[in-house]
């Protein structure tokens, strides 16, 4: 609800504070004087744009503030929280234009941009100009309508929730799709590369180590001819080392009692002894088993030839890396193999998850149906209240592929003059049409949903008499459960306002500017009677005007 606006500085206002009615609030007052361009300060705080052209002082900014108090809404306490601003009951919305034209928001003080300021202002305040028909004609707006009559939002927020579920599945079904479809060209290719590599069952290390074996085969004559030469100095010959070596040590044992380090000299050279003679023996094993084998050095010759291609044709540069590319390998084709399953369970999910949608989607359907007649009746009741008696409407609910929102393409179809053409709302109805069709709609689902402040500007233009009672009668009643503020030059309107402000011009330093005031009881007479017979209202005006505020 709209607690407060306050003006500074704005086109002809040089500053006016407005505290309005949580119910019917009437604005009136004489031509050019400045009722619509309170709408359009208001329109300000509601996220549109402005230059410096708005100024009625070029020196000083313009300020419009707005305070609204939101209570417990949950829908708006949310969004606060997620930008990061006060959370409050009450909250002000401000909105600044500097003289060079440069504008600023404020919610709680805390500067916003404008498409953020226009996403939460939008839940507050519904701005309806006569020739505003964009909302009226817009088909989510009329599911809207047709929803908060059938009164299933928890069906339509569970349906959502089934449609989103399948939505995000039939995604991760289109992805593994188009990953089988590329991986199933490269399948084949990547089935030889692993077979190459498998067949050939290569070991950790293998590539060097028969590296090394080939080097010792291909000069086995040349090693075994050094290790036999070495093993007959160490251990035969005319004068083995192993033995002269043992006949030293024989020696420097003799002197043991003569110097107190040659029992330690001793020791070393028995180790030495020791020592020696396992080298000998570690010699002739090796000797033993070094051999010339030329069907040897074919076999790792042919192998070291496979392993050297695949290093070449993998580009790496030794067989564990083969190894790794051997698993990778694996892996992918592991993973098109199991894309196959995947693929085939996330059909069957998705399968699944349509048909849950779909039996919601008709129950949303069947709801849908149920409130079309109704609402058509009612509405064309309504018509005929408002000066309407000929309009007709008709709501048309067919098939349209699953969405968000249900299965149904919703339109609102209208015919003024009982013509029996009935077409789209916004290629057929006037500007006047609109205007008192919209306010007939949310009349109708005022109870049904919790409409933002109402604000409607100058819709009566076009009707008098019986018609603008009925239009004050209805907006009288949708002003006991919400706040409607509304600009009229209609009597039978502003009769039925529950607070009325007066629009006037007031000059001031050889400068005309707007002011506003809330009416008294008696003056409200006074200004009922005025828009009744003229400047001076007769008598019978000013008992006419009491008759209809039901004085």
């Amino acid at each position: 609800m709209l607690q407060k606006l306050f003006i500074r500085n704005y086109a002809i206002i040089e500053s006016v504070e407005i505290e309005f009615s949580d119910k019917l609030n009437i604005i009136t007052g004489e031509t050019g004087a400045g009722k619509s361009i309170l709408v359009g300060a208001l329109g300000l705080i509601l996220g549109e744009r402005a230059d410096s052209s708005v100024l009625f002082n070029a020196t000083q900014k313009c300020i419009v503030e707005g305070s609204f108090f939101i209570g417990g809404r949950s829908d708006l306490q949310k969004i606060l929280q997620q930008n990061d601003l006060d959370a409050d009951e009450e909250i002000v919305i401000r909105r600044e234009v500097a003289s060079t034209g440069k504008s600023r928001a404020f919610i709680n003080d805390t500067p916003v941009t404008l498409s953020r300021l226009k996403q939460f202002t939008s839940l507050l305040v519904d701005l309806h100009q006569q020739f505003d028909t964009l909302e009226l004609g817009d088909s989510d707006f009329q599911r809207e309508v047709i929803d908060a009559l059938a009164a299933h939002t928890p069906l339509l927020k569970q349906y959502q929730e089934a449609y989103a579920q399948y939505s995000a599945t039939q995604k991760s079904l289109a992805s593994a799709k188009e990953q089988q479809a590329s991986s199933n060209k490269e399948l084949d290719y990547y089935t030889f590369l692993y077979t190459e590599l498998e067949d050939a069952q290569w070991k950790e290390n293998e590539l060097e180590t028969l590296d090394a074996e080939l080097k010792l085969l291909g000069n086995a004559e040349n090693i075994k001819s050094v290790l036999d030469k070495i093993s007959y100095q160490l251990n035969e010959g005319e004068q083995p080392l192993v033995q002269q070596l043992k006949g030293v040590s024989n020696q420097l044992q003799s002197l043991h009692d003569f110097h107190e380090a040659i029992p330690g000299l001793v020791q070393r050279l028995q180790s030495a002894q020791i020592e020696l003679r396992d080298i000998t023996d570690e010699i002739e094993h090796i000797n033993t088993g070094v051999r010339f084998d030329e069907e040897r050095i074919q076999v790792v010759s042919d192998r070291l030839a496979l392993g050297y291609k695949l290093l070449k044709k993998h580009g790496v540069q030794t067989t564990n890396e083969l190894l790794v590319i051997q698993s990778n390998l694996q892996q992918q084709l592991d993973k098109v193999l199991n894309l196959d399953t995947e693929v085939a369970g996330l059909g069957k999910k998705a399968a699944a998850q349509l048909l849950h949608a779909q039996q919601l989607a008709q129950t949303l359907t069947a709801n849908r149906q149920k409130q079309a007649a109704p609402l058509e009746k009612k509405t064309e009741k309504l018509l005929a209240q408002v000066g309407m008696p000929n309009a007709r409407i008709k709501i048309t609910i067919s098939p349209a592929d699953l969405n968000s929102t249900g299965g149904d393409a919703i339109e609102f179809l209208f015919d003024a003059n009982r013509s029996n053409r009935f077409e789209p709302l916004r290629k057929v109805a006037s500007g006047g049409e609109l205007s008192r069709l919209m306010l007939c709609i949310k009349s109708l689902v005022a109870a049904s949903v919790q409409l933002p402040t109402l604000i409607f500007d100058e819709i009566d233009t076009g009707i008098s008499g019986e018609a603008a009672r009925q239009v004050g009668i209805i907006m009288k009643d949708l002003g006991q459960s919400h706040q409607v503020i509304a600009i009229t030059h209609q009597p039978q309107i502003a009769a039925k306002a529950d607070a009325h402000f007066f629009v006037y011009k007031n000059e001031k330093d050889k400068k005309i500017n707007t002011r506003i005031k809330l009416l008294s009881a008696e003056e409200r007479v006074d200004t009922v009677a005025q828009m009744l017979s003229g400047k001076k209202p007769t008598a019978s005006a000013l008992e006419n005007a009491r008759e209809m505020m039901g004085r």
